[in-house]
């Protein structure tokens, strides 16, 4: 065994001996090449054997070959210095990148611990009685003290309810009187006066046709959106509309964050078995209480996704039966809840229209089709072109007085069958071409919509023309307009053809503004 052994190694120490003895050579061949390409002297010999026969000629190739052997052997060895630094920067961006991705990883759960201590500040916020809102009338509501403990006037007992600013409400009209309206102006005369007002007193230049569209969109649905570029006076207008209406509007400023109604309406807090109250809960409820015309606005709307936050309100609001129309607070009811809550649930008053701003850029979301199909959409893209208004005041406009406008205008001069004919001729055309179809949501606001428009000053064709291009061809920009671009054409053609030639400005202007977008 042990000559065995004796053998085995003896013949693995030759072997390895000899293994690395070439591999020894082998370098030191290779560096003895390298030196010997550079070996000037034995070329400059072999030079010397050969040159007497070169001439002048001979002379020139000879110095050409140096210069292009060497040039190459240059160039083999700045490409291998290339690579080599490329591959050195290549490993250093992985480097890089992983030190990225961990940094990454590092702000996320930052900005996961920043949210969880932002709950608990709103959780320790909501101990000390919630929000501080101003009722509707204006003033502040002085409910709570700096510090957001209760003010001391609050009776002992009021600390035992779950809803502190809505009993202060109920308090608050007990002995209410009202002032009385001034419910004689048309609607043509509402929207020319409110125009002038906004000019007079706040220095807002709006177009009569953005006034008339407002008005006549807010009988088609509760919910506007004013849309268009930064500047143009969306939320001045509908907060203008509470100054001239005497009931100064509500303006929630929407956050990234909100996801759930809670953001509006506020909640119910288990650890404190108190109500965390909002602005706009506040004004729903005392708009309960009155006539007036009542305004919220969603400012910055869709800076957060509309459908999170205000689906159950776009549900709600088209009910049919205004009575049918509430939102549940709270589950269950208490003996001492406010007088207007009906089991747990808020009744959403007629007498109040929401107007949502936005703005369309890379900070803020795209409105789905569900929220475009159940508002009104005004378009405000240019600034107001100053001009001379009267001396204007406000007035005290009833909501009951305004709603009895719309209906007379829907009674008295609704769409003639002519008209109605040719929407039909032009909604097979669309649904046979461009596979869309209006929907009968779409035409019942448009039948309620171009008769109001009509009463409010403007004619029926400009606002068919604007429901048109609003509600049904603002669809198109979901087609794959590449396949049904030629027949824009048509369209454009059929329209002229129906409602007479360039009648329809706004739908040929939105279209052919597609046709050159591809």
């Amino acid at each position: 065994m042990e000559r065995t052994l004796d053998a085995f190694f003896n013949w693995f120490f030759a072997f390895i001996t000899e293994m690395f003895a070439n591999i020894w050579s082998g370098i030191v061949s290779l560096l003895r090449g390298i030196v010997k390409i550079f070996d000037f002297g034995t070329y400059f010999g072999l030079l010397a054997n050969y040159s007497s026969g070169f001439g002048f000629i001979g002379w020139i190739l000879a110095v050409l070959t140096f210069i292009l052997v060497y040039l190459f052997f240059a160039g083999v060895i700045f490409l291998i210095v290339l690579m080599v630094r490329r591959e050195i920067r290549h490993r250093n961006s992985i480097s890089q990148n992983d030190d990225l991705l961990d940094e990454i990883a590092g702000l996320h759960k930052e900005v996961d611990r920043l949210v969880m201590e932002k709950e608990r500040i709103l959780d320790m916020k909501s101990l000390t009685g919630g929000y501080t809102p101003e009722l509707a009338s204006g003033e502040p509501a002085s409910i709570f003290n700096p510090d957001g403990t209760p003010a001391a006037d609050t009776e002992p007992e009021s600390r035992e309810k779950r809803f502190f600013i809505l009993d202060r409400i109920d308090e608050k009209y007990i002995s209410y009187v009202n002032p009385g309206y001034d419910d004689t102006l048309s609607l043509a005369e509402i929207c020319e006066d409110f125009r002038n007002f906004a000019c007079f007193n706040s220095h807002l230049f709006y177009e009569i046709k953005t006034i008339r569209l407002v008005f006549a969109g807010l009988s088609t649905t509760k919910m506007l959106i004013l849309q268009g570029i930064s500047g143009t006076g969306k939320t001045s207008l509908p907060y203008c509309m509470g100054k001239y209406f005497e009931s100064p509007t509500t303006i929630a400023s929407v956050q990234p964050s909100w996801k759930e109604r809670s953001e509006l309406f506020g909640f119910f807090n288990e650890f404190t078995k108190k109500f965390n109250e909002t602005e706009v809960l506040a004004r729903i409820y005392e708009s309960s209480y009155t006539d007036d015309v009542n305004v919220i606005v969603l400012d910055e709307m869709n800076i957060a996704r509309v459908e999170y936050y205000f689906a159950e309100m776009l549900s709600v609001l088209e009910l049919p039966d205004a009575n049918s129309r509430q939102i549940q607070l709270v589950p269950s009811v208490w003996e001492n809840d406010p007088k207007h809550l009906d089991n747990g649930r808020i009744h959403i008053p007629e007498n109040l229209w929401y107007v949502g701003t936005a703005n369309n850029d890379d900070s803020t979301f795209s409105i789905s089709d569900k929220v475009y199909d159940r508002a009104f959409i005004v378009n405000l893209d240019s600034k107001g072109v100053p001009f001379e208004a009267p001396e204007t005041f406000s007035r005290r406009v009833s909501y009951s007085h305004i709603q009895k406008l719309y209906d007379e205008a829907l009674r008295n001069s609704p769409m003639s069958e002519e008209l109605l004919g040719k929407i039909e001729q032009l909604d097979s055309y669309v649904i046979e071409h461009f596979r869309v179809a209006f929907g009968n949501r779409i035409l019942k606001q448009i039948s309620t919509f171009v008769p109001v428009y009509a009463a409010c000053g403007g004619t029926e064709i400009e606002g068919l023309d604007y429901m048109l291009a609003t509600k049904v061809f603002r669809k198109f920009e979901g087609l794959n307009l590449v396949l049904v671009r030629d027949e824009i054409k048509g369209l454009i053609n059929t329209l002229d053809a129906l409602f007479g030639k360039d009648a329809m400005t706004e739908c040929i202007t939105f279209l052919r503004r597609l046709q050159k977008s591809y």
